[in-house]
């Protein structure tokens, strides 16, 4: 997963380089921290403690650890996250592993505020470990060093965040148009598509693929367009009414175009829509008899009792 956040993020040698520079990362920032490594395995434990005292004293972010077990797990993993600052690199391989920490946030639903002010308070608790540990000037320039490199990696995480969001957007993106789109097999080789709401450019495409999709998977011989629930009928609309017909007939059915009400018509004759290859119907009920009629299909009149 982490590999394809790579991808997704487009975060190659260039991308890294680019980024460490404008985060001001040096080499000499990465082998001072590599120096560090001591002064953090002393006060990793302290450290830790406090950033979770934050984190499980306020109601909004103590939700997330919700049992011991789980508290104990992700302070292991933030000794682990915290001494890897330490390890003087920052490379393709650092990168992914602190894509981790930011798909593990976004995962469990914490959100980026919660993320960010937690940071803050964990650099405040190491600059109080590092002015009680080293004279100033040093503590100073440690820091600055554990400050930049703390920055790039939040950088990487909130990515992750904003990658992990737009993968969830476009998976729902694509739910809701499967959703629009439904293909109803109303019998043997009848289908109906209800259309409902505004159809766009994008729409028009979809609704043609996935009609001629399961004309082909039903071999289909009438199609019921039902546009009864669609608010406006205007040039783009019907173009792509006559474009999916069409199509549709080349696949070697018919459509029957249905829900045409008195102001839709007016529109489609206005607009001089050619509707002469299709049947047409103004109710839904209607289409579905004409279909069963041209396919030869028996319809038994009820009200009659029973008699054809």
């Amino acid at each position: 997963m982490h590999a394809r956040y790579l991808r997704t993020l487009k975060f190659d040698e260039l991308e890294l380089a680019s980024r460490r520079t404008f985060f001001r990362v040096t080499d000499e920032d990465l082998a001072r921290l590599a120096s560090l490594r001591s002064f953090a395995e002393k006060h990793t434990e302290a450290i830790v403690e406090a950033f979770y005292e934050l984190l499980l004293g306020h109601p909004e972010t103590a939700k997330f650890f919700s049992d011991e077990l789980a508290v104990k797990h992700v302070k292991k993993l933030q000794r682990d996250y915290f001494l890897q600052l330490f390890d003087g690199r920052c490379d393709l391989a650092y990168v992914e592993n602190r894509l981790r920490v930011g798909a593990a946030h976004e995962r469990i639903g914490l959100a980026p505020k919660w993320y960010l002010g937690a940071y803050r308070r964990y650099l405040e608790v190491v600059r109080e470990q590092l002015f009680k540990t080293f004279p100033s000037d040093e503590a100073r320039a440690s820091m600055e060093s554990i400050t930049r490199i703390v920055f790039f990696d939040m950088s990487i995480a909130i990515d992750t965040y904003i990658a992990a969001n737009l993968e969830t957007i476009g998976r729902h993106q694509l739910a809701i148009r499967e959703l629009s789109t439904p293909v109803i097999r109303v019998h043997e080789r009848i289908l109906l598509m209800p259309l409902i709401g505004t159809i766009d450019s994008l729409r028009a495409n979809q609704i043609m693929d996935a009609l001629l999709l399961r004309v082909v998977e039903e071999q289909a011989r009438f199609v019921i367009v039902d546009i009864a629930g669609v608010p406006v009928v205007d040039t783009k609309v019907a173009d792509s009414l006559l474009k999916t017909t069409a199509a549709v007939r080349m696949l070697g059915a018919q459509v029957i175009l249905t829900g045409i009400s008195a102001p839709i018509a007016r529109t489609l004759v206005q607009l001089g829509v050619d509707v002469s290859s299709m049947h047409t119907c103004a109710r839904l009920q209607e289409g579905i008899e004409l279909a069963l009629q041209l396919a030869g299909k028996v319809i038994v009149d009820r009200e009659k009792g029973g008699a054809p």
